[in-house]
């Protein structure tokens, strides 16, 4: 068993790494190695403790900087993702590794865990295989296609084969006595049917991505988009004394990047110092005058109060309009922004600070026009903070006819830590699913601009640095309305053909214990 918790732990250490800041995702290809080596010969009991094991080292290492947050929250959490990790470790017994189905039905089933822990109790979509990927724009590119599972299914069948072929490796080496003509006879026979199917999709996988990464996209109409950076520090962002601070910050470099003549500038998430009263006709944003003197459009996030309601919100002024755009966060953050089942959790705003916000209920697309732009109007979606790991929101905006996507965040939650490169992950796969450009702006980082391939072409940064730091970035959006990809218009219909191969494994797999 002592062997069995070391390779469980060199499991987790290898997922670990494939993730942000490591960003080492050759690791994510084969991590899952060592756990299949570790439920070998093992009970039901033992099976589901060694893959919680993994479960729990694996979130320590990648989610640790909620700790800045909730200590307490952040056990929770591990304790409960964990069992994620220890179901799959329950499912995988040692017959189902030697088989060729196996290639199928293991990532298949990792594929319904994942996309079960992404949904059940609001979902927590966070750290999934596919996402430490996003830096391999070669192999991503399939995502247009199958959505982010696709990427995990191949990864989790790469895990599978290279366990199988150490395996095969041992048995050659154990029949060495036997005459040379059957030690090939037996490679062939162990070799032939598994990995060359595996070979092939990995030439047909890469081949498409090389296909998608050599396409022009020197498209027109495009939009200059100018994204602001504020730096604000998490303590004192709601602080009364500092909102002058904190507004002079934001108009200081929003007059600097107004000399690049942009068609809109975006501020994060929540930036807005002060609570706006939206019943309130005499409770203007200030920052009004200040488009309408500049003349550029400004999409800002702002916490809107309305009949007793709180709102997270991001709203688009522009000059010579009347009314603001708005749009309202659909997917609150469970025990951050609201509390579920408040009559039974209602403790544990006695623990740590949680807000009372109000979801919204439109998906709300922007409308933008300008006489200085080639193209008469011009319409975009805002995903704010975590909404983006959520592919069916960016799905749905993008349907109804989102030109680009924009993400509003603050990560200044999670301190100088690898939370924000983890949230940039799932940017980039929302960029290559739906085949659009996605802006970011984030109070502390990373503000950046994501192309439909997923190439992160610029970033506001200082000295080496992207995140914790103040300033801007000016770039080109290209605006022309793409065909809709086969995963904008189905969605998660890989999730069904998964649960299918599921079925039949268990299937196949009862009739074999019979």
């Amino acid at each position: 068993m002592k062997k069995s918790i070391l390779l469980s732990f060199l499991s987790g250490l290898f997922l670990i790494l494939s993730f942000p800041n490591f960003n080492l995702w050759g690791f994510g290809w084969f991590g899952f190695v060592p756990l299949f080596f570790a439920l070998e010969d093992k009970n039901s009991f033992q099976r589901f403790l060694i893959g919680y094991l993994t479960g729990i080292i694996f979130f320590c290492g990648v989610i640790w900087w909620l700790c800045h947050v909730s200590i307490l929250g952040l056990v929770l959490l591990i304790l409960y993702l964990a069992i994620y990790f220890g179901i799959f470790g329950l499912f995988i017994r040692s017959y189902l590794l030697s088989t060729t189905y196996s290639l199928f039905f293991i990532p298949s089933f990792w594929i319904l865990l994942e996309y079960l822990r992404s949904h059940l109790f609001t979902g927590f979509g966070w750290a999934l295989l596919g996402y430490s990927q996003y830096l391999n724009l070669t192999l991503i590119q399939i995502s247009d296609i199958t959505g982010i599972w696709g990427v995990s299914f191949f990864m989790m069948m790469t895990n599978t084969v290279i366990y199988e072929l150490i395996k095969d490796f041992r048995l050659v080496f154990a029949v060495h006595r036997l005459p040379k003509s059957e030690v090939i006879a037996t490679r062939y026979t162990l070799y032939a049917k598994r990995y060359l199917l595996v070979f092939i999709l990995f030439i047909v996988i890469w081949g498409y991505g090389v296909f998608r990464l050599g396409q022009y996209t020197n498209d027109k109409p495009k939009l200059k988009v100018s994204v602001i950076q504020g730096n604000i520090p998490q303590e004192i962002k709601w602080e009364k004394e500092a909102g002058k601070f904190i507004l002079d910050r934001y108009l200081d470099l929003t007059l600097k990047a107004a000399e690049d003549h942009p068609d809109l500038i975006i501020w994060p998430e929540a930036a807005y110092p002060k609570v706006l009263i939206y019943t309130d006709k005499k409770d203007r944003l200030i920052v009004e005058d200040f488009v309408e003197e500049k003349k550029i459009p400004l999409l800002l996030g702002v916490v809107i109060r309305e009949d007793r309601r709180y709102f997270n919100s991001a709203v688009l002024i522009e000059p010579d309009k009347r009314a603001p755009q708005r749009y309202d966060k659909l997917h609150l953050v469970p025990f951050g922004e609201y509390i579920p089942l408040k009559k039974i959790f209602r403790f544990l705003e006695t623990v740590y600070p949680i807000g009372d916000f109000t979801p919204g209920k439109d998906y709300t697309l922007f409308s933008l026009t300008s006489k200085e732009l080639d193209v008469s109007e011009s319409k975009f979606s805002v995903l704010i903070c975590f909404e983006d790991i959520f592919p069916e929101i960016s799905r749905r905006f993008v349907k109804k006819g989102a030109d680009f996507l924009v993400v509003i965040t603050n990560d200044a939650w999670f301190g100088k830590s690898s939370a924000p490169y983890q949230h940039l992950q799932a940017s980039v796969f929302r960029a290559i699913e739906n085949r659009r450009y996605l802006v970011r702006a984030a109070n502390t980082g990373v503000s950046c601009f994501i192309t439909p391939k997923g190439e992160i072409i610029s970033k506001v940064s200082k000295n080496k640095e992207d995140i914790f730091i103040s300033g801007y970035r000016t770039e080109e959006v290209l605006l022309k309305k793409r065909n809709l990809t086969l995963y904008t218009r189905f969605g998660d219909y890989f999730i069904p053909l998964c649960l299918i191969i599921f079925g039949c494994g268990i299937i196949r797999y009862r009739l074999y214990e019979i």
